[in-house]
């Protein structure tokens, strides 16, 4: 018999586990995505920050404390096609 642990898992903060020089934003501070990936799953479509927040290829993400934080796209570029005339 198989059994699944549902328990939430901790992601890691800037605090534990930033070795970077310059050291990461937390993920409350407002340049948060600059923090570097440290895990990257593009087949799945998220990435894991090294301040624990998860970013996903639509934008959104999922802060350390699971509230997620909704797409921030810009507004879709329109292009213009030129008759070459």
């Amino acid at each position: 018999m198989h059994t699944v642990d549902l328990a939430p898992r901790s992601r890691p903060n800037a605090n534990t586990t930033c070795t970077h020089q310059p050291t990461c934003p937390a993920a409350s501070a407002v340049d948060h995505e600059a923090a570097r990936i440290i895990a990257s799953h593009p087949e799945q479509g998220w990435s894991l920050r090294c301040n624990g927040v998860i970013v996903f290829d639509d934008t959104g993400e999922l802060m350390p404390d699971n509230s997620p934080v909704a797409p921030h796209r810009g507004p879709a570029r329109h292009w213009e096609r030129h008759s070459g005339v």
